[in-house]
C-alpha cells in the first residue's frame, strides 16, 4: 500500500491548525486569567477606598450644626446687648 500524498498533506495541515488552536486557546486563557486578577485587585481597591471614605465621613466636623449653634449664640448676644442698654 502506498500512502496518499493528499492525506499526508491534510494531516499536516490538521496538525498545524491544532497547534494554532492550542496557542490561541492558551492566549485567551491567559488573558482571562489576567482580567480575573485585575478585577479582584480593583474590587479590593474599591473596598479599601470605600472604607476610607466612610472613615472620613465619620471624622469630619459637623459644619452645619456648628453654624447653627454659632448663629443662635450671635442672636443671644445681640439680644442681650440690645436689652442691656
Amino acid at each position: 500500500m502506498t500512502a496518499d500524498p493528499e492525506q499526508s498533506v491534510a494531516q499536516g495541515e490538521l496538525a498545524e491548525l491544532r497547534r494554532r488552536l492550542d496557542v490561541a486557546y492558551a492566549q485567551v486563557e491567559g488573558g482571562l486569567t489576567l482580567l480575573t486578577h485585575r478585577t479582584k485587585e480593583t474590587a479590593k481597591e474599591v473596598d479599601e477606598l470605600n472604607t476610607r471614605l466612610v472613615t472620613l465621613e465619620h471624622a469630619r466636623w459637623p459644619l452645619p450644626s456648628i453654624a447653627a449653634v454659632t448663629a443662635v449664640g450671635a442672636l443671644v448676644v445681640a439680644l442681650w446687648q440690645a436689652v442691656g442698654r
